[in-house]
């Protein structure tokens, strides 16, 4: 037998192949077609779970009655667009909306400010007490509501603050410029230090690396936080229900309420309001998407 039969042979046994003639080679990590299928399926289920809340919400804001969620299946025959005429006209929807535009971009470009100057400071700087300094901020995140809502209010009412969008603000960043600051210094644990040392040489001063070199790498960090801030002064009651006295300057979560009396509660309302309050969070779920992946797991690869 010659030596070119012989690797003719073994090539043809090789991995691979199959009993029949060669065949196609499977790369390392390529699922089969069965594997595929098993994953997409699996994929589309998990999505339709999650949506089925908001598509459930969506199909009671149709139905014209506040006690259509008891009987579902009527609703069908019966849809109306009429709640959300109603929310949009014979409510202060525009004002709960103005209010939590406010409140909520304030909060979330307020408390990204601070964070990020903070996190900044103990990423970099080692001055005395800053290990000290971040968990003081774990600390205050200890206290619940209920105990803050006294001293709070009593502060907010010493400087003329009640019933005011700053000084729901300045609430809501006690809450998430802990957390915010805690993020963005694991983020700029990330950014090599060598690029502070290039910009002390071309001649910037640590606010002029900060702003033009750190925080443009920053970008998904930042967007963290901001959805974070976002989302936290957007659905929060307690403090925004205490604090706010004038019905004019409710924020959503505390719109929703006013349909829920002590005698009756006009569900068919609370769930077209539901939605539309739901448009302004996708908008700015869709303008922060970009970063937040990528702004979620790089903050953990070092400390």
């Amino acid at each position: 037998m010659s030596t070119t039969t012989v690797e003719t042979s073994a090539a043809a046994t090789g991995p691979g192949s199959s009993a029949t003639g060669p065949g196609r080679v499977r790369r390392r990590g390529e699922s089969t077609p069965a594997g595929r299928l098993v994953s997409h399926g699996i994929l589309i289920a998990a999505s339709l779970i999650a949506l089925f809340p908001v598509a459930w919400l969506v199909y009671l804001s149709l139905g014209p009655d506040k006690d259509d969620y008891l009987h579902p299946g009527g609703i069908w025959g019966k849809m109306t667009l009429d709640n959300y005429t109603y929310v949009l006209r014979k409510t202060n929807f525009t004002d709960w909306l103005l209010s939590s535009m406010v409140v909520t971009l304030g909060t979330a470009l307020i408390g990204v400010t601070i964070a990020a100057t903070t996190g900044y400071a103990v990423s970099r700087m080692r001055f005395p007490g800053y290990r000290k300094f971040m968990w003081v901020l774990l600390v205050t995140q200890m206290f619940p509501v209920t105990v803050l809502m006294v001293p709070m209010y009593q502060i907010l009412s010493d400087l003329q603050l009640i019933d005011t969008y700053l000084g729901l603000i300045l609430v809501y960043c006690t809450t998430v410029v802990p957390y915010c600051a805690w993020l963005m210094k694991g983020y700029f644990d990330t950014i090599p230090f060598e690029i502070d040392e290039a910009g002390r040489v071309d001649g910037l001063n640590p606010f002029g690396t900060f702003a033009r070199l750190i925080l443009p790498l920053a970008k998904p960090g930042l967007a963290v936080a901001a959805f974070y801030s976002f989302l936290t002064a957007f659905g929060e009651v307690a403090f925004a229900s205490t604090f706010m006295l004038s019905d004019t300057k409710y924020t959503f979560a505390v719109g929703l309420q006013t349909f829920v009396s002590e005698h009756d509660a006009q569900r068919n309302l609370m769930a077209a309001t539901a939605v539309l309050i739901a448009i302004p969070v996708s908008a700015f779920f869709y303008f922060v998407q970009k970063n937040l992946v990528t702004g979620l797991t790089a903050g953990g690869t070092k400390g």
